[in-house]
């Protein structure tokens, strides 16, 4: 509660005053009470609350400044020390880092700790896993214990998946309720599709859709869930599954069922992709989705062979094609084909005929083959847009942090929120460009918080 009031004050200040309340700030607090702010606005980012967005922009700046002018002084405070490394697990500047790492006072542990910490941040996981491998997370202080937890779960998800999710379990014991759980059971998920473990993929999933389907991360889950029904659908009952998606809110769920019911047709998964396609008609709360040209699409995929096929055929014309996206067209043009091939007459035996005349050469092109591609073919519902199935196992692994500037001078390296140089997305439209900095800087936060470097 004390923690709470402190950052509601903290935050006023800063929207009610400006930049010079926040200088002022930043220079009478220590580190360790930034980064609990930190922490506290990142928690209520994960369970959906979006207008803290801003503020986890400004308090990220205010901690790289902060970090860069601290002195040895600062970490003979143990806890600055400490909050130095879990601003660096949450999204900060890894160069500020390693900067303030190089003047702080600490013991050979704690130094080893904050270096094997920098290996992780800089990409560098082999060196990352060395150094943390005799750290014991449950025997750490509690406010970097599920930090550490979450990177070492991270970090051992490829090479040893059933110590990964033994770490994950203890990220989530760690930190209940904070971004660390958010991040530790999305993790899990991916996991157990690569393990095939079934019930461990349901258990995890019901507990994210319970605490964090809101989150800015949500739409990394989303993947993750589908994919693991696609993959378990021989050990995940009808039933766990509506259970699950029971829990999310009519829209979300029913696009659940239609990327399920997507995936699973392309794939011949016939009787699963009846089952979404029918629940994703069925809607909720009085209101079907019977009209939605999707449904009908993915529910006709998986019959068009089957003894019905001049009703599939009359279902399949009946489809508004213009609110069909590139690659559901596409979809729909092979159903139609395929289902115009069943009904057509067998064709004729040939005749013989005469000896073939001399064959010239034709010098023209042949026609190209047509390509499609598989679009998204689904409409901008947050939290669940993609048609890309997850990677396996971290669920949603990502390229490694980026690497520092190559300058070691600390002071003239920009804030993590910064935009990067390289992007080519056009932002000059000035909302455009907020959107672009926050996923950005999202993105970023996600790949400092546990996703395994590659």
């Amino acid at each position: 509660m004390k923690r709470a009031v402190f950052t509601s004050r903290l935050m006023g200040l800063l929207l009610l005053a400006g930049q010079p309340t926040a200088a002022l700030a930043q220079d009478s607090l220590q580190p360790y009470q930034l980064v609990r702010s930190l922490q506290l606005i990142q928690d209520r980012i994960a369970v959906g609350d979006h207008a803290a967005l801003p503020m986890q922009s400004k308090l990220l700046e205010m901690i790289d400044t902060r970090l860069r002018e601290a002195d040895k002084d600062d970490f003979r405070d143990p806890k600055n020390f400490r909050a130095l490394l879990v601003y660096g697990m949450s999204g900060g500047n890894p160069v500020t880092v390693e900067a303030a790492v190089s003047r702080a006072t600490a013991d050979a542990r704690d130094l080893a700790l904050a270096r094997g910490v920098i290996d992780y941040l800089n990409g560098r996981p082999g060196e990352a896993i060395e150094a943390l491998k005799p750290v014991d997370p449950m025997a750490e202080p509690s406010d970097l214990a599920a930090f550490l937890a979450l990177v070492k779960g991270s970090l051992l998800a490829s090479d040893q998946p059933a110590a990964a999710l033994v770490l994950l379990d203890e990220a989530k014991l760690l930190g209940p309720g904070t971004l660390v759980e958010e991040a530790a059971l999305r993790r899990s998920v991916g996991i157990a599709v690569a393990q095939r473990d079934a019930a461990r993929f349901a258990l995890a999933s019901t507990q994210y859709v319970e605490r964090y389907l809101y989150s800015p991360y949500a739409s990394q889950f989303a993947d993750s869930f589908v994919s693991g029904v696609i993959e378990l659908h021989m050990s995940i009952s009808r039933d766990k599954l509506a259970d699950i998606t029971s829990m999310m809110d009519p829209e979300r769920e029913k696009v659940i069922y239609l990327r399920i019911a997507r995936r699973a047709a392309i794939d011949g998964l016939n009787e699963l992709s009846a089952f979404a396609s029918a629940r994703a008609e069925q809607g909720r709360d009085g209101n079907t989705n019977q009209g939605d040209p999707r449904a009908l699409l993915y529910s006709s995929l998986s019959t068009v062979t089957s003894g019905t096929i001049e009703e599939v055929r009359a279902k399949l014309s009946k489809i508004d094609r213009s609110r069909l996206s590139d690659g559901d067209r596409a979809l729909l043009d092979a159903a139609e084909a395929i289902a115009g091939e069943v009904v057509a007459p067998p064709a004729s035996l040939p005749t013989a005929s005469p000896a073939p005349a001399e064959v010239i050469p034709s010098h023209e092109p042949e026609p190209a083959a047509a390509q499609s591609t598989d679009a998204a073919g689904l409409p901008p519902v947050e939290g669940a847009v993609s048609e890309q199935p997850a990677v396996a196992p971290s669920g949603d692994t990502v390229a490694a942090a980026p690497n520092p500037p190559a300058s070691g001078d600390a002071a003239t390296v920009l804030p993590a929120s910064a935009p990067a140089a390289a992007a080519s997305t056009d932002t000059s439209d000035p909302t455009d460009a907020a959107m672009v900095k926050t996923r950005r800087q999202l993105d970023l936060i996600d790949q400092m918080l546990g996703a395994a470097p590659k």
